[in-house]
């Protein structure tokens, strides 16, 4: 993992396996790529104090998209450490409601009810996001020299976060869970294929998935 770059694994409930948020270090503190579901917050405050993020250096929150493992904990740390969080304005009403189907194109009614009611999001923990990014949004002025990518498929507000070193923080797009591969869980399936086909003709290094290894972008397959 290069240095600057923290990642932390959150277990899923139900021996689901892990989700991974990820410790961005900049030049005046930190910013945060995801934030885990709720049930595993201990997880993500312990990776955060051992690399020192505390309240006053944490700068930003960014969601890849409103899934209950990615903005579980958001609510919770953004207030803990008097930031903003920033997702897509897609994925905002998964959020603020806590359905995780509502921007969804696919599931039956009995899919989607059993869904939220063991994974929504539970009033606690939802959220008006503060900062609505689209693409091309550019994250220097929040201390990170990267943009954020529109990157649809898995749900229709994923992004992805493009440093300017060639880090790209791709969310549910792509997984590692044992070889590089694209998500399995699809919403759209064009629109991710569209998504993976932007990728191959960008200048990126590693990714950073959501779920699994980080891995180089040389070894997902063409």
């Amino acid at each position: 993992m290069p240095k600057g770059i923290r990642r932390i694994e959150t277990s899923l409930p139900f021996g689901m396996g892990s989700a991974n948020c990820y410790l961005v270090e900049t030049g005046n503190g930190f910013v945060l790529i995801d934030t885990g579901s709720a049930g595993r917050r201990a997880e993500l405050e312990a990776g955060l104090d051992g690399a020192g993020c505390r309240q006053g250096n944490l700068n930003l929150i960014v969601l890849t998209h409103g899934d209950f493992d990615h903005a579980g904990n958001c609510a919770y740390i953004r207030e803990k450490f008097g930031t903003k969080a920033a997702m897509h304005p897609d994925d905002a009403g998964m959020v603020e409601r806590g359905d995780m189907f509502l921007n969804r194109e696919l599931g039956s009614v009995v899919v989607r009810l059993a869904a939220n009611l063991l994974y929504g999001l539970r009033k606690r923990d939802r959220f008006e996001p503060d900062l609505l990014v689209e693409d091309g949004y550019n994250l220097t002025q929040h201390g990170l020299e990267a943009t954020v990518l529109s990157l649809p498929g898995h749900s229709k507000g994923s992004i992805g976060i493009l440093t300017a070193s060639g880090d790209l923080f791709c969310g549910d797009l792509l997984e590692n869970r044992e070889n590089p591969a694209s998500n399995s869980l699809v919403d759209n399936r064009a629109a991710m294929e569209a998504s993976i086909d932007r990728l191959r003709g960008l200048e990126i290094n590693i990714i950073y998935p959501g779920h699994g290894e980080p891995f180089p972008m040389a070894m997902f397959p063409s």
